[in-house]
């Protein structure tokens, strides 16, 4: 599922990119060291609406046939090093399985990425397209902690927040670039000084031993999950930690482990670039013709021209808000997550070129995290929470600054916007963990690893490095060539069978399946 999602930096990243210092040893498959936290029994109440740190919006409503969405809540250590200290509550969302008892395998756990995505607002909002899964398991997602209202990191108001995206996130000059640096620092500041006591505690492994007590409170034996985008790195490190407890498991959307920030920004770029590719060959192509260019190579050369226009002058947006080129970029790259988002992209391009950024600013607004009411979820403070305390890597300028030409040699229109992107953790108030997650899961049962040729946030590319990186005998690849980020959503027959026919029958496809 998409990273809806992004402060400026990390949100172009479904990657999480990189974990604690713990990932390197030894695999773990201990409990919890308290034992009352595997033993608590949840109270499971129909679901309130999201709050406004998962979105807003109604309550959810019942799927098709009347079954209603359960919600609890989960204690969980503060500190796993400390399993016997401080709690804190981790907010669960479930549908009961449509199925008959005797057929039920147990609970299906879906993370939707990010990092940051609130599983609790977003599982019902899909519930219709996992009801063939639902006839063998409950559904089951989750708030990570830092996420929504599982003590969600908080940073800045909706004010400032509003103030941050509108801010140029490529600077040209001496005086732009101090802007953004100051910018960068006080909202990291804001987050150390709103959730100092959650930000040592956020971390993908911190995560993966929730998900792993969540799997004995919910009386399972084995933790069967569905991860996507960054869930699939979550599962990953689960897997690194817990391998003899992965039961059946799909990673659709796949994050690269063996990546840097560095290299996954890049590879982010050139993702994108190759969506948008994709878009304006699309668009040109149609009997109609297509309204924002006569050529493919017309379209793009049109839209760097409006970016280039709106760094200089912004355009009318959603008032007071105008339209700048940071948060054209940002509505641009939201449409490129889906096929089914590319008439927005060509009705939102052909009003902003006639001076209105009503669409460009609604698609930006989703990528952030931001309602109709001006309310922003908590998207952008755990992306960014759980990005900088996973990954070791601190940039400076004068990095960005020598990287720039193979950035914008891989893509004209979102490489400078991913190379200054590098800075978001400089100032980050914890160290990063490590250079990158370790996700090898010597013992594990078969991991299914669906990469999407066309998917911009989580190129290609990164299911066979997960493939390896998963160790000999685990990872099993198959190929969806397709336009999108992910591919079980995309409705493809070959790719639900496989999928399916994994998760209820305990089939696995042949590695190197292919659809199309």
């Amino acid at each position: 599922m998409p990273s809806p999602l992004r402060p400026r930096a990390a949100v172009l990243t479904a990657t999480a990119l990189l974990l604690s210092s713990l990932m390197t040893g030894c695999s773990d498959d201990s409990g919890p060291a308290n034992e009352d936290l595997p033993a608590q029994k949840l109270s499971w109440k129909d679901c309130p609406a999201p709050d406004a740190s998962e979105g807003g919006g109604e309550a959810p409503s019942p799927l098709p046939g009347g079954a209603p969405w359960q919600c609890a809540t989960m204690k969980a250590p503060l500190d796993w090093a400390r399993p016997k200290g401080d709690t804190i509550e981790l907010a669960l969302i479930r549908a009961r399985t449509s199925g008959s008892t005797s057929g039920r395998i147990g609970s299906l756990i879906f993370n939707f990425g990010g990092p940051g995505g609130s599983g609790v607002s977003t599982l019902p909002s899909f519930g219709a397209d996992y009801a063939t899964l639902r006839t063998r398991y409950d559904l089951v997602s989750f708030d990570p902690r830092g996420v929504g209202r599982s003590a969600g990191v908080r940073c800045e108001d909706d004010e400032q927040l509003d103030v941050h995206f509108q801010q140029d996130a490529t600077p040209d000059d001496d005086a732009e670039r101090a802007e953004l640096l100051d910018t960068t620092r006080k909202f990291n500041a804001a987050c150390a000084k709103h959730s100092k006591k959650m930000l040592p505690h956020v971390r993908t492994t911190d995560a993966a031993r929730d998900l792993d007590l969540m799997r004995q409170v919910l009386g399972d034996d084995k933790l069967h999950y569905f991860g996507i985008s960054y869930g699939t790195e979550l599962g990953g490190v689960y897997a690194h930690l817990f391998p003899r407890k992965v039961g059946r498991a799909v990673f659709d959307a796949v994050v690269d482990p063996t990546q840097t920030p560095e290299q996954g920004s890049l590879g982010q770029a050139r993702g994108f670039q190759l969506a948008l590719d994709n878009y304006a060959e699309d668009c040109t192509s149609k009997a109609e013709g297509c309204p924002v260019g006569d050529t493919p190579q017309g379209v793009k050369d049109r839209i760097s021209r409006l970016l280039e226009q709106l760094d200089a002058r912004p355009i009318r947006g959603l008032f007071p808000r105008e339209l700048t080129q940071s948060s054209a970029t940002d509505g641009i790259a939201q449409a490129l997550y889906s096929q089914d988002f590319w008439p927005y992209l060509t009705q939102g391009l052909d009003q902003a070129y006639e001076g209105d950024g009503t669409v460009l600013m609604l698609l930006a607004d989703s990528m952030n995290g931001r309602n109709r009411n001006g309310e922003y979820s908590n998207l952008t403070a755990a992306n960014l929470a759980i990005n900088c305390s996973d990954a070791k890597a601190r940039y400076t300028v004068a990095n960005v600054e020598a990287k720039l030409p193979r950035f914008r040699a891989a893509s004209p229109v979102f490489g400078d916007y991913m190379a200054w992107s590098m800075v978001d953790c400089t100032d980050w108030a914890v160290p990063g963990a490590a250079e990158h997650p370790d996700v090898r899961a010597s013992g594990s049962a078969p991991i299914l690893v669906v990469g999407n040729t066309g998917d911009p946030a989580t190129p290609y590319g990164g299911a066979r490095k997960m493939v390896g990186a998963l160790g000999e005998g685990v990872g099993v690849e198959l190929t969806y060539k397709g336009q999108g980020h992910g591919a079980y959503n995309s409705g493809n027959r070959c790719v639900l069978t496989a999928v399916n026919g994994y998760l209820l029958k305990g089939k696995v496809p042949a590695a190197g399946t292919v659809c199309t």
